[in-house]
């Protein structure tokens, strides 16, 4: 049976992203900082393990790497979009909360999953939840942004440094995917266009599912009618 751990499984992409994976007979590892709603998804799954942390706690996160156990893929997921404001109306703990969570965070997981699997020593894959905000930003987004872009040098990296190791690494940059965060933007923009959560969810089964052979480096997965694509 197929592993992965999935950071950010409580909720909105990370969820739908774990039940897809459960549902496709996937040993799933579900890392959060909710207990409740961790045993909430993995409730009358066998193959699922609520694996309580937050991302930016490495001792946590070691512990809950070292319960789950052998790893096959990380869905590197777990994020927030912080302040919304220009530069100078944020405020340095915001922004240092922000690369707290999507930077150090997915380098804390990437860097054990990473480990694992050349311990390991038949390889594996991650996968990183990037966002159009790696390519285009939304105005007053500083912070998730620049995180974002840095996750791509990440991404691009893993990539390379895993090589030896038959350890491949990919991104996926989903836009308007129907979670928590796209609806607190919605709510400011009733116009905005968005898609469900689970085209996001089987886009990452299809990267997962791939031999370690093949890879797909870069994945765009969004709402038709965003305006991602042309000028204004």
């Amino acid at each position: 049976m197929k592993s992965i751990i999935i950071t950010g499984a409580s909720s909105g992409i990370g969820r739908a992203t774990a039940e897809m994976f459960l549902q496709n007979g996937w040993r799933v590892g579900l890392i959060a900082r909710r207990a409740d709603v961790l045993q909430e998804v993995a409730q009358g799954h066998d193959n699922a393990m609520a694996l309580t942390a937050d991302v930016t706690d490495p001792s946590a996160m070691t512990d809950a790497f070292t319960r789950f156990g052998e790893v096959d893929v990380l869905f590197n997921n777990a994020g927030m979009f912080g302040p919304s404001a220009p530069i100078d109306e944020v405020a340095l703990d915001d922004w240092a909360q922000v690369l707290a969570v999507n930077l150090n965070g997915m380098f804390i997981a990437a860097r054990l999953a990473f480990g694992a699997m050349r311990k390991q020593g038949r390889g594996g894959r991650i996968i990183n939840n990037g966002s159009i905000s790696a390519h285009t930003p939304r105005e007053n987004s500083i912070c998730y942004t620049t995180t974002k872009h840095a996750v791509t040098g990440l991404t691009k990296s893993l990539a390379l440094d895993g090589r030896p190791f038959d350890i491949t690494a990919g991104q996926i940059d989903i836009g308007n995917a129907e979670s928590a965060i796209v609806t607190e933007l919605k709510a400011g923009n009733p116009d905005m266009h968005t898609m469900d959560v689970r085209h996001a969810a089987s886009s990452v089964l299809h990267m997962a599912q791939l031999p370690l052979g093949a890879n797909v480096p870069f994945m765009t997965v969004m709402a038709t009618k965003m305006p991602y694509l042309g000028r204004g």
